[in-house]
């Protein structure tokens, strides 16, 4: 019934938003077909020539207000102008600067629907044809000479429509479709396109790169790893080059160098996020403006939008540099003691385990003891395997769930009796560990301070020292000695925490893998490891400590800028993904971007099955196990899913186990991603993937994969947000092919167990499932998106107020960034000096006047501008 009032309001109100949006963009398709076919009976050099004739119409239109830019310019140099004539002059060339953009974006729309028609006729001619020729420009002549494909004979340039791209030889076969077309124009409006894995977003890039291209004022092309950037640019670079426009890519130059420089001095510019953001914190920390590369932020194209501007959102770029003493590291010291301390948690919480599964599976009368001890249990180490298992059993974790409400209950009275018992208490959602009386006692050496790990009132201190009749002398030493002890033991205290984080909720292979004698950051949406990344606050060091590897020296921030506010400065801002539609509201609300659905070249066949609900992680597995062996024996390929490294192995030792040859693909072997995708989608192959490993490379199937159904997706676990599901969905289907997807869930898994369990375990436990039955139903599916979304809006939440306190730093940092610019560069230099005169001055003033203190007032002159006051108090 609800389906069908909605269907019928949709359709009162003129259908969804995305079929408004696609018909809104088809006379504009129309016309750049119209424009494609006159342009094939120009030559090569005619059809070269259209860049030379768009940028002539570009100069030629904003030639009056550039030279009101530059007259400005020049007279705001005038050392004869006032502070007021000079500040009044700078307000304007900006007014112009934001004129000249938005009278630039009315010129290239004008331009588009005969732009993007260009771009496709070179498709077509590079599609249709082994070789082109073309008289020779200078352009051509400086990429002949690193480029195989590119030959000069005589005044004549031949480009070969076969190149190198990441190491691997292409064959151009690619036109654009109808639907690349809107996915272009959609791109050069500043939205985000949502266009399904296989439908080319790569190649839809290369339209609004060539339109915007045109304007010189660089096009940024932003993907989510180095190999992308490095294939994209080598990729689709050629089409560009031969239209005349210069293409470089970030990540094949170092910082700082004459070569990262002259890649942002090209029209288009491909990277990575992470190499455009630390840059410009780069840039700010520059000594010399010859040291500095990126020029204005005006255009950026970001692939897999909702990677780059979501997931990575809550981690800010941070550039750091030693601290101080910064090897002077506790956590080796205090490592024992958390062992000890780790290891007599686990004796607690094996006992109250087997207590409460004695009581509770033998009598009534002790249900509430058996519950309390459960409670114990799992608020000891929640992520317990034993404990995990036990809460998958009928009716277990009801009862879990009807002990903690009577205990939280009264704002939490009750729950000391709850937490006497352990040694640290552990609340996994919200990624926190506090030690107990009883765990301090045990971590406290005999002969120690009974106090050596706890904090000081030193506000108390303080006041005591101040009632004391000590002289003015004792009591400073005695307020230095407090907040001596205070900073000291606050550090042990931070350790003792950071450690026992280290111990109880970051796992090998899961959050970190230890590599080449390093603990490296696995990326908990990509499946890929976080070079360069580490945990703050002294977390990396205590993970370090856990592992037996060198632990680094503790570090300080010496710039830092969140992705949101960094991407939040370009002029026009647009991205391109296979699932953004779950996070519309977020990419509004946060960056003012629209999401535009573009549907499919050919209509999707896919078969998405209702997810497959077992209790326990070890059912799953092994109807995992005897899913991809029918599969196989049915020659089709299968992507297998998983969400973890540790995850990835243990399949991986399962399949080995059952003698199925497979590849896996996570952070430990990414440096063979692009190898194992090519191969994902021969007959029978088995490649299992943690999330999205692999992402933006096609898997391709032949005829005989086609016949036997297409490439068959299995999901070990469903994912904190359904976009990352979708994407995993999506690998199968592309352009029409067949295939199907399938999701396998157990109540032990992370999501179901922090989330969504109860009401499907208690659907469970009515209906009489026992171990190895498995339920799927659309209504189950549906409870678990619910769950999903919940985490959705809470990791929205988290990310709203991550940029909410960026704000307020970030117009700080904009303003200290903007006047050191100017100080680097000499502009406006005399301005911001007089400025900032002006505003002391002001501020001495107002304070003096305040406090009626003519004094004061003279005192800060000459402090200030060492100069005497040219009047007196009266």
């Amino acid at each position: 019934m609800a389906n069908f009032i909605a269907n019928t309001l949709t359709s009162i109100f003129g259908g969804k938003k995305s079929e408004r949006d696609v018909k809104s963009m088809q006379p504009l398709v129309e016309k750049i077909n119209a424009q494609y076919q006159q342009l094939t009976a120009l030559s090569n050099d005619e059809l070269r020539n259209k860049t030379k004739i768009f940028r002539t119409i570009i100069n030629e239109k904003l030639d009056d207000i550039q030279n009101e830019i530059d007259t400005l310019k020049q007279q705001a140099d005038d050392i004869n102008l006032s502070l007021v004539e000079k500040e009044s002059h700078y307000d304007r060339i900006d007014k112009l600067i934001e004129q000249k953009d938005e009278q630039l974006e009315a010129i290239l729309n004008e331009l588009l629907p005969e732009a993007f028609a260009v771009v496709k006729e070179t498709a077509r001619r590079f599609k249709e044809n082994d070789e082109l020729r073309s008289k020779a420009t200078e352009l051509d002549r400086q990429l002949a000479a690193t480029r195989d494909h590119i030959i000069i004979q005589g005044d004549e340039v031949v480009y070969k429509t076969s190149w190198l791209a990441a190491g691997s030889m292409v064959n151009w076969d690619m036109v654009h479709y109808d639907v690349q077309l809107i996915g272009g124009i959609v791109l050069h409006q500043g939205k985000i396109a949502e266009m399904a894995t296989g439908e080319g977003k790569t190649l839809v890039a290369t339209l609004p790169c060539y339109l915007n291209g045109l304007a010189a004022e660089g096009v940024h092309l932003v993907t989510v790893n180095d190999y992308l950037a490095r294939r994209d640019s080598e990729w689709m670079g050629p089409i560009l080059q031969f239209l005349g426009l210069t293409v470089d890519c970030i990540d094949n130059s170092q910082p700082h160098s004459p070569e990262r420089k002259a890649a942002y001095l090209a029209d288009v510019t491909y990277g990575t996020n992470n190499e455009f953001g630390f840059d410009y914190l780069r840039d700010n920390m520059a000594h010399a403006p010859e040291d500095r590369v990126l020029r204005k932020f005006h255009y950026a194209m970001v692939d897999e939008v909702d990677s780059v501007l979501i997931d990575d959102a809550r981690t800010p770029l941070i550039i750091s540099g030693p601290v101080p003493k910064g090897d002077q590291q506790e956590f080796r010291n205090l490592k024992p003691r958390i062992e000890k301390l780790v290891e007599a948690q686990k004796k607690v919480v094996s006992k109250n385990l087997l207590e409460a599964k004695k009581t509770l599976n033998t009598s009534k009368h002790l249900e509430k003891e058996g519950g309390l001890a459960l409670l114990r249990a799992f608020r000891g180490l929640p992520k317990n395997k034993a404990i995990i298992k036990y809460l998958s059993e009928e009716g277990v974790k009801q009862k879990l769930l009807k002990t903690e409400s009577y205990y939280l209950r009264d704002q939490e009275k009750e729950m000391p009796l709850v937490d006497e018992a352990l040694y640290f208490t552990i609340d996994e959602k919200n990624n926190q560990v506090e030690m107990t009386d009883k765990g301090l006692d045990l971590i406290t050496l005999e002969g120690e301070d009974k106090d050596f790990f706890v904090m000081p009132d030193v506000g108390s201190i303080i006041a005591e020292i101040e009632k004391s009749d000590l002289s003015d002398e004792e009591k400073q030493r005695k307020k230095d000695e407090a907040f001596t002890d205070f900073a000291i033991k606050s550090e042990r205290v931070h350790s003792i925490v950071q450690l026992l984080k280290a111990y109880t909720l970051f796992e090998k292979d899961v959050e970190y893998v230890v590599m080449d004698g390093q603990v490296k950051i696995v990326d908990e949406q990509t499946g890929r490891i976080m070079e360069g990344r580490r945990y703050s606050d002294g977390l990396h060091q205590a993970i370090e400590a856990k592992e037996n590897v060198k632990v680094e020296a503790a570090t300080q921030t010496f710039a830092t800028v969140t992705l949101q506010n960094f991407f939040r400065m370009y002029h026009k801002l647009a991205g391109m993904t296979g699932t953004a539609e779950t996070e519309a509201g977020e990419f509004w609300e946060i960056y003012e971007l629209d999401v535009v659905v573009i549907p499919t070249n050919l209509p999707i066949i896919r078969d998405d099955k209702d997810d497959l609900v077992y209790r326990t992680k070890r059912e799953k597995y092994n109807a995992v196990i005897d899913e991809i062996e029918r599969l196989k024996k049915a020659g089709r390929p299968v992507l297998v899913g998983t969400t973890s490294v540790e995850v990835s192995e243990l399949l991986s030792r399962m399949l080995k186990i059952k003698g199925i040859p497979h590849n896996v693909l996570n952070a430990k072997q990414h440096q063979s991603e692009a190898q194992i995708i090519q191969e994902a989608g021969r007959p029978g192959q088995v490649t299992i993937a943690t999330n999205m490993a692999g992402r933006g490379t096609d898997i391709k199937i032949n005829k005989e994969v086609i016949a036997a159904g297409g490439l068959a997706i299995v999901g070990t676990e469903k994912h904190e947000a359904r976009r990352i599901d979708r994407q995993l969905r999506g690998r199968a289907g592309r352009q029409g092919d067949p295939g199907s997807s399938q999701f396998y869930v157990s109540l032990e898994d992370n999501l179901m167990r922090l989330f969504g369990s109860e009401r499907i375990a208690k659907i469970m436990d009515r209906m009489g499932y026992k171990e190895g039955d498995v339920i799927q139903h659309s209504m189950i599916t549906k409870s678990i998106e619910r769950a999903q979304k919940k985490i959705e809006e809470n990791n929205f939440g988290i990310r709203k107020r991550l940029i909410d306190y960026d704000d307020v730093m970030n117009s700080q940092r904009e303003m200290v960034y903007k006047r050191r610019s100017h100080a680097l560069l000499g502009e406006r230099l005399s301005v911001d000096i007089q400025n900032t005169f002006y505003e002391l001055a002001e501020s001495i003033v107002h304070e003096s006047h305040q406090s009626q203190d003519f004094e004061l007032l003279k005192l800060n002159t000459l402090r200030y501008f060492s100069l005497e006051l040219p009047f007196t108090e009266d």
